[in-house]
């Protein structure tokens, strides 16, 4: 059985190299481009998540300050 794992392992390996030999890989320009793409989005995400706290904290201090007098 363990025999069996050991060429079963390697089989996948094997396929698996053929496997990423048929992926096209993009070129620097095209990564470049999609990786300034991420984090433009990630910091208006995050621009919008800080606002958005940023309010509902306020909304929260302003309710509480009601009922504290």
């Amino acid at each position: 059985m363990a025999e069996e794992a050991k060429k079963s392992r390697g089989a996948w390996f094997r396929e698996m190299k053929s496997e990423l030999k048929k992926v096209t890989w993009p070129n620097q320009k095209t990564v470049v481009k999609n990786t300034g793409t991420v984090l433009l989005c990630s910091l208006l995400i995050g621009a919008c998540i800080w606002i958005f706290d940023g309010v509902a904290y306020s909304l929260i201090q302003a309710i509480l300050s009601l009922f504290q007098g």
